[in-house]
């Protein structure tokens, strides 16, 4: 599957201030799947390393991290030659062996001919720096996402509905109905299946949407497992505690988090390091407030107002217990989660491509879901989960910031009117 990343792998390669590459995100991404395909397509040879399935590995590391010593031992597990440029090293599940994170270092001073790559989960939270410290300055750090919604469509072999999709958003043009209403049929399902390679796999497979929750009942117990191997005894029961309640706090009108729905007389001292490990693990995304949209956005955020989204739309109708058809089809009895649902999807789109979003509301309770910086301009952006676009709220903020347009994802056509862009919401990745 295509994977909008190996290209940003690939510049790396080719940079003439190529560092040791750290790729990291949540489990189940495609961090190991797609350093492998970048390697057969860009390497003569790959030299895959294991610290997970090769216990015995870590010891290597325990006896030097010094490259002299480590490339010929490597050589020798691999059972092949490590040559400079022409052999791409992996070192996957880095997490579990803290030498080999900080011989990075030494790759990069002494050995930077070495092309090497490392891969790993909760490198935010697994790794004890009291030891060892992370090598800050010395790699070249990616972060992986599940798949958005443009290569869920390429996955499935919807190849020229996403050029018709780039086209029509760039023109503002009208899709045809039968393309739009596809379109959206496609969306639906990505808000079933989700961005997880395996998922989307077993996807185009099978179409079988129990297999694929399955799957991603899988994933979530993986996520648990995590939360108890990866924390102190005092916090997993608090940072399960705060993952549980973003789905109950998605489905309310004001999805800002509140710590007091995680339990009768919560406060952020209490959680606040359990969203935290939550954040830093990739599990999910936390969205701030901002007081004024002016650039740089980051300096006006309201570090005590923020919203959380799920990583993944397909895990989060897991947690939800939602049945394929309960989201693939009119359902009333989801209009409450709707919009949470539908604001989440757009925050991943979002996250996916690099883009930090942000939320911006008023003293008066005026409340634009997203603001990202886009083209050299601060963008409010409104999300409907249907076809009514009324949005008060986003008149109040062009009234008041008068920004170059907005824009109203929803599921109507593509068109531009009053200085609002409309797109439908398969076309977030667009922006």
């Amino acid at each position: 599957m295509y994977r909008k990343i190996i290209a940003s792998f690939v510049q790396w390669k080719n940079s003439p201030h190529r560092m040791p590459l750290v790729v990291q995100g949540a489990r189940q991404v495609g961090k190991t799947f797609s350093l492998l395909e970048f390697g057969k397509e860009h390497y003569a040879n790959v030299a895959y390393f294991n610290f997970e399935t090769d216990r015995l590995l870590g010891k290597t590391f325990d006896e030097s991290i010094e490259p002299a010593y480590l490339i010929p031992v490597l050589s020798g597990i691999a059972k092949k030659t490590i040559v400079p440029g022409e052999t791409l090293i992996i070192l996957d599940e880095v997490q579990l062996c803290e030498r080999a994170l900080t011989s990075l270092k030494y790759f990069c001073e002494q050995a930077p001919e070495y092309h090497i790559a490392v891969a790993g989960s909760l490198l935010g939270v697994a790794v004890n720096r009291r030891e060892f410290s992370f090598p800050v300055g010395k790699v070249d750090s990616m972060t992986m996402y599940p798949m958005d919604m443009e290569e869920f469509l390429l996955a499935l072999g919807e190849d020229e509905l996403v050029q018709r999709i780039k086209q029509c958003f760039a023109h503002d043009e009208p899709m045809p109905a039968a393309l739009h209403e596809s379109a959206l049929n496609r969306y639906r399902q990505y808000l079933v299946v989700g961005g997880m390679p395996d998922c989307v796999a077993k996807f185009c497979a099978t179409g079988d949407f129990i297999l694929i929750r399955h799957t991603q009942q899988m994933i979530l117990a993986g996520y648990l497992n995590d939360m108890s191997k990866y924390n102190n005894q005092n916090e997993i029961k608090k940072v399960r505690l705060a993952y549980d309640t973003i789905t109950v706090q998605l489905s309310r009108k004001n999805t800002r988090f509140q710590y007091k729905l995680i339990k009768s007389g919560a406060r952020a001292a209490e959680f606040e390091n359990a969203i935290e490990w939550l954040c830093l693990s990739g599990i999910v995304t936390r969205v701030y407030r901002i007081l004024q949209p002016h650039t740089p956005l980051e300096n006006y955020r309201d570090i005590d107002a923020f919203k959380i989204y799920v990583s993944d739309t397909g895990l989060l109708c897991a947690k939800k217990n939602l049945t394929a058809n309960e989201v693939l089809y009119p359902n009333e009895e989801l209009n409450d989660f709707k919009g949470g649902m539908t604001e989440n999807y757009a925050a991943l789109q979002f996250t996916s491509a690099g883009i930090k979003p942000y939320y911006w509301a008023s003293e008066r309770g005026a409340e634009v879901d997203f603001v990202i910086r886009r083209e050299g301009n601060n963008i409010p952006i409104e999300v409907k989960s249907a076809d009514n676009t009324k949005a008060k709220s986003l008149d109040v903020y062009i009234a008041a910031y008068k920004p170059e347009y907005a824009v109203k994802l929803s599921t109507r056509n593509f068109g531009f009117s009053d200085g609002k862009k409309s797109a439908p919401l398969y076309a977030a990745f667009c922006l």
